[in-house]
């Protein structure tokens, strides 16, 4: 493993890392992820007054269909089967919306690239909803918030 990192072998080439011997715990990870715009546009996406539809039920499903196909969108994960996933997206002051993404599997890795990727494809579809209206959205902090489960332990962001 070169430098520690589990992704490299000894040679520092790109590698899948064996989960085969970890044991099976019970793992969470919630995720989030900002978007910021006008007052107006975060008001009319809160309110469901976008021309395309209700954008928060669209987004909540992106994020959800995004947890699910990680493996696929980054190359070094595992395919995981998901437990739960569970996107909750409210306002967070004028003008900026937080996204909370949750992801739960009972297995051998952990959750927190699904539950990063539902924050920030719910993010991503928020902005693609409302870019008519306000295309200086800035989608930002994204971040894990907190995880458990696992042998590195528990995780919590400090404020």
């Amino acid at each position: 493993m070169a430098g520690g990192l589990t992704h490299l072998n000894e040679k520092g080439e790109a590698r899948i890392v064996d989960i085969g011997d970890k044991a099976v715990t019970k793992r969470r990870a919630i995720a989030q992820a900002v978007l910021s715009g006008k007052a107006e546009t975060i008001a009319t996406i809160l309110d469901g007054g976008l021309k395309k539809g209700d954008a928060l039920a669209v987004a909540r499903v992106a994020g959800i269909m995004a947890a699910k196909k990680t493996s696929e969108l980054i190359p070094l994960c595992h395919p995981i089967p998901l437990t739960k996933v569970s996107v909750d997206i409210t306002g967070n002051g004028e003008g900026r919306i937080l996204v909370l993404a949750t992801a739960e599997t009972t297995g051998q890795t952990g959750v927190e690239m699904e539950a990063l990727t539902a924050a920030s494809v719910t993010a991503l579809t928020l902005y693609d909803m409302a870019k008519a209206i306000d295309r200086a959205m800035v989608i930002s902090d994204v971040c894990l918030v907190e995880k458990s489960g696992g042998k590195s332990g528990d995780f919590v962001r400090s404020p």
